[in-house]
Order: structure tokens, then sequence, then C-alpha cells
């Protein structure tokens, strides 16, 4: 008897995530056969074909070129990402816990933040070369506004009870920094990690347009400058796929890492 509703449940959760499946690429299949469909009959030279650029994806995209363009581009993505993420949540803690520090950063952030980074690219190039410094910092340069600004929101939002019970009971330093103030600020920190990583992929091609020798986005545009159009479209389809895993793959971790958070929230909505 036990067991019945044990099955019942891992029924309902099986059939929750193949519901959230059929949604997640029921958009994505319509939009592919429009395309497939529309540009089947093309003779445009800079629109070809579906099935022309997927015919040329796999003589394009082999080994070697995967370990030549696309690994370095995502080490560079995961270096300046992960630069971004350290310093965004450092910087926004120190500054959402201590309201002077807030009201005299707050006018240099503001200006900062308005900078598009692309424009900063050149800037970079002068002080950091052309090598993978210059990629790493400009991606680096883009994604830690996100972080650093949803962090100082996110601590600033600590509830003021909890953080008085805490210090009731004796937890301070690092303890109520770990405990408190970060475990109530992680759902704004993760909202901010997750618009850093589409800002990433971004800086990632745009910063390999400069100056560089292979990456994704040098690759492409030499595809576009020697007219191997197909071969264009097939980088630009990588790159999108490439953008889907990576955000999988950020939401599996953020539902590990918040499953308390979630929980309560389902747990909220179950609630009368």
């Amino acid at each position: 008897m036990r067991g019945i509703p044990a099955g019942r449940a891992t029924s309902r959760a099986w059939g929750h995530l193949l519901l959230r499946l059929v949604f997640a690429l029921a958009l994505p299949a319509v939009l592919v056969t429009v395309w497939w469909v529309v540009s089947a009959g093309s003779t445009h030279v800079y629109w070809p074909p579906l099935r022309t650029v997927l015919a040329a994806f796999p003589d394009v995209w082999t080994a070697e070129r995967l370990s030549g363009d696309v690994v370095p581009s995502l080490l560079r993505l995961t270096a300046g990402y992960g630069v971004a993420a350290v310093a965004g949540v450092a910087l926004g803690t120190v500054i959402g816990s201590h309201r002077r520090v807030r009201a005299l950063c707050e006018p240099v952030l503001e200006f900062l933040r308005a900078l598009p980074p692309p424009v900063l690219v050149p800037v970079i190039m002068l002080f950091a070369g052309i090598g993978d410094t210059m990629k790493i910092a400009v991606i680096a340069s883009g994604c830690v506004w996100p972080v650093l600004l949803n962090t100082v929101e996110g601590v600033r939002a600590v509830d003021p009870v909890l953080a008085e019970t805490a210090r009731s009971y004796g937890i301070t330093g690092t303890a109520r920094l770990r405990d408190v103030v970060l475990r109530s600020a992680s759902p704004q920190i993760f909202a901010g990690l997750r618009q850093a990583l589409s800002i990433g992929i971004i800086l990632m091609v745009i910063s390999e347009m400069f100056a560089a020798d292979n990456g994704l986005g040098f690759t492409v545009v030499q595809f576009q400058r020697g007219f191997a159009i197909p071969d264009m479209w097939t980088g630009i389809l990588l790159l999108g796929l490439l953008g889907f895993l990576l955000s999988v793959l950020f939401r599996l971790a953020e539902r590990r890492v918040l499953g308390w958070y979630h929980g309560l929230r389902e747990a909220g909505r179950r609630s009368p």
C-alpha cells in the first residue's frame, strides 16, 4: 500500500518532466521547421537552404577544429566568467553590507555600468595586448556588473529579523556571512550569474573578432571574409547550441544549489 503513493509520485514527476521537455523543444522545433521550409528553394548566396548548412556542419566542425577553436573559446569564457563571479560577489557583499560604502560607490558604479563592454575592447587591448588576457578581461568586464549589482541588492534585502536573530544567537563573522547573508542573497546572486552567462558568450565572440588567431568568433569572421557562407552559418548554429547547453547546465546547478529556495516556493504555492 505504501508503494502506490510513491509510484504515483514518481509517475507524476516523470510526467511533469516530460511536459517541460515538450514545452522546451516545441518552439525550437517550429522555428527550425519554418527555416527549413522557407529556405528550401533559396538560391541567394547569403541565405543558403538549411539542408545545405546542416550538410556542411560535420565537415566544418571536425574534432581538430573543435579542439583548436571551440575549446579555447570555452576556456576563455570560463576564466572571464569565473573572475567576474568572484569579484562581483565579493565586492557586492561589501557594498551591500555597508550603507556608507554603498553611498560612496553608487555614482561610480552607475557610470561604469553604462559603458558598453565592446567599447572597452580597444582600451583593454592597449594594456593587456592581444592575447588571451585581453579576451578574458573583456569577458570579465562585462559579466561583473549583473553579478555585482544583484549581489548588492540581495545583501541589502536580507531579512532584518533573521539578521537580528542570528546576532542574538551569537552567529557572527564568517558564519554569519556564509549562513545568513550569502544564503539569503543567493537567489538574487544566481539571477545575476544567469544574466552574466549570456553576456559572457556575446563578449567571448566579440573579443575573438579582434586580433585573434583562433576561437569561434575568429572562425565565423574568417568564413564570412572568405565567402564560405554555409560554413559561417554552421558557426552561428554552433554558438546557439553552446549557449543552450550552457544555459541547461547552469539551470541544473542552480536547482541543486538553491534546492531549499525552490522547495520553499513550491510549498508556498501549494499552501492554501
